[in-house]
């Protein structure tokens, strides 16, 4: 007969022994469980939504954190997204955990991209899953979800400018890379918005003025676009200073502009790429205009 158990008329009952083994046994089961639901979202395994998934890296110390969303580009992934070890290393050591939600499947090809272009009918409502992502991941790995910025590279930075065009008080502030509105063009956007775009001089793939990638889909003018966000934050005067220069960035900074917004352009030598230094720049620009 095993330790712990004794025999009775009523058949097989637990000593005390025994209950305090099931009660150590359950907390220990307990504990994986809760490790388990903890560990989603890394490598390669990712939270799942309804609607889809989204992967996470955790700054060390003690929450709430911070974070930033971040949108991958054409054919990539969320977890692809955290393989650009130089950003999200930079993003981590200064306290932000960066959230990277997965694009849809392209039927038939590989990677993933976003459902937003103004021409072609949607599959999924983009803005309501990455609301959801955003909720999840605050109650999931207590992050501050008043202090969550949402960027994203190339179509990832197209979704970021639809998305912040269409609702600005969503995230605390939208930072574009190398990707802003297809044509046409939205008649207008909401304001006031926190947005600093990010784009190359020699971005081919997407060239400051647009190009046409197909018939029917033509990528916008990133001007254009910027006049966009100067009505929607009523900003009225040309900024005084012009271009400040920060490492490898010239930065335009719009400041005469409604209570709640701000606006800055940031131009880089480069391609068509997330340029090294970007991470600091963003999280200088985002603490500076809280």
């Amino acid at each position: 007969m095993g330790e712990g158990i004794v025999t009775t008329p009523q058949g097989p009952q637990e000593t005390p022994t025994s209950q305090t083994t099931v009660l150590a046994l359950v907390a220990a089961l307990g504990l994986v469980a809760t490790e388990a639901s903890a560990a989603c979202g890394e490598d390669p395994l990712p939270c799942a939504l309804p609607d889809g998934g989204y992967h996470v890296a955790l700054p060390d110390g003690a929450s709430p954190f911070p974070a930033v969303v971040f949108l991958h580009g054409f054919g990539g992934s969320g977890e692809g997204a955290l393989r650009n070890t130089a950003m999200v290393e930079a993003l981590l050591a200064r306290g932000y955990a960066v959230i990277a939600p997965d694009g849809q499947p392209r039927p038939g090809q590989t990677g993933r991209s976003w459902d937003f272009h103004p021409q072609r009918p949607a599959t999924r409502n983009e803005a309501a899953f990455i609301q959801a992502v955003a909720s999840d991941a605050s109650r999931r790995f207590d992050l501050t979800r008043d202090r969550m910025v949402l960027a994203g590279f190339s179509i990832g930075g197209s979704m970021v400018s639809y998305l912040a065009c269409a609702d600005p008080a969503q995230f605390a502030a939208y930072a574009p890379v190398a990707g802003s509105f297809w044509r046409p063009h939205p008649d207008g956007c909401q304001g006031p918005v926190r947005l600093l775009h990010t784009h190359g001089w020699n971005d081919q793939t997407v060239p400051l003025e647009g190009r046409e990638i197909r018939t029917g889909f033509v990528q916008g003018d990133v001007f254009e676009a910027l006049q966009s966000w100067r009505r929607a934050n009523g900003c009225t005067a040309l900024p005084p200073d012009g271009f400040a220069v920060r490492a490898e960035f010239q930065i335009r900074s719009w400041t005469d502009c409604l209570p709640g917004a701000r606006l800055d352009f940031a131009l880089h030598p480069g391609g068509h790429l997330v340029p090294p230094g970007w991470a600091d720049m963003l999280l200088d620009w985002f603490e500076g205009s809280e």
